[in-house]
């Protein structure tokens, strides 16, 4: 997961919106922790299950990871000034986006982490022109 989150920190260049697909455990924070990595960041990535949203200011770039695993109504999302978020210089990183539907932006790429064998499968899914962009890359 760490390898791979290194790998999408370089195609995604510290912009879009990404949605983390998968059960407990799957290695989502993980995978943002390699993600932080890949931009140079060296301290610690925690889930921010409790705070809903962990905000990274690295040297060249603005990454979000939002846990959204706790949130009871989407609609919360809105006292949080989730919009704020969302721009063209961000990269937004967001576990369990299914709680907040109906408020989110559509993603740019969709990642669904699952148990193969004694490891994890790892496949993504474009949603928006910049999306296959991103899954281009990956798939080389």
């Amino acid at each position: 997961m760490i390898a791979f989150g290194k790998r999408l920190a370089a195609v995604t260049l510290g912009r879009g919106v990404v949605f983390l697909q998968g059960d407990l455990g799957m290695g989502k924070t993980t995978l943002c922790r390699g993600v932080l990595q890949g931009f140079g960041h060296k301290g610690a990535v925690k889930s921010p299950t409790y705070t809903l949203v962990e905000p990274y200011e690295l040297a060249e770039h603005q990454v979000y990871h939002f846990d959204l695993y706790r949130l009871s109504d989407p609609e919360e999302l809105e006292y949080l000034g989730i919009r704020d978020y969302f721009d063209e210089r961000a990269l937004c990183l967001i576990e369990w986006p299914d709680r907040g539907a109906g408020v989110l932006p559509q993603p740019d790429l969709e990642i669904y982490l699952d148990i193969e064998g004694q490891g994890r499968s790892i496949r993504w899914l474009a949603h928006t022109e910049y999306g296959v962009q991103l899954a281009e890359e990956l798939n080389r």
